[in-house]
């Protein structure tokens, strides 16, 4: 039997992808890209709460397009760091509000600093002339991923 190979655009783009998901650090579990010593999905968690102000732990789970259970288990990780306070729903008794405690929005805010650093250090090495591109591609693969 033969193999198909993929062709050369496919197989360059797994290159690429492979080496930035490694070179960035989203592989490793217990801290993210940006050297915060935080799981990436609670980091995600805590930047979503944070932008609102107040969320729907189902609107949570839709955003980070994780199971309500997985959810669950990220909030309560975040609420045994003082970070989240949960509330139910004024509007239904069964849904269930999440809010920043004040640690959580000072935790929200280092984290968004060491991300914008860590970016702009990022992009500083992308030459001048190439930097919009490079921004427009990671744009056009967030839309064609979703």
């Amino acid at each position: 039997m033969t193999e198909v190979e993929p062709s050369t655009d496919v197989g360059a783009a797994q290159d690429a992808l492979m080496r930035f998901v490694r070179n960035f650090g989203l592989h490793q579990p217990d801290r993210t890209p940006c050297g915060q010593p935080l799981p990436v999905s609670e980091a995600h968690a805590l930047t979503e709460i944070a932008r609102d102000g107040r969320l729907r732990q189902v609107e949570l789970a839709r955003r980070l397009r994780l199971e309500k259970s997985t959810v669950s288990r990220l909030v309560t990780n975040l609420v045994g760091r003082g970070w989240v306070r949960r509330h139910t729903a004024d509007d239904d008794g069964r849904g269930v509000l999440l809010e920043l405690t004040d640690a959580g929005g000072t935790a929200a805010e280092r984290l968004a600093e060491a991300r914008r650093q860590r970016l702009d250090a990022l992009l500083e090495r992308v030459p001048d002339d190439q930097r919009a591109a490079v921004v427009r591609a990671l744009q056009t693969l967030a839309e064609a991923a979703e």
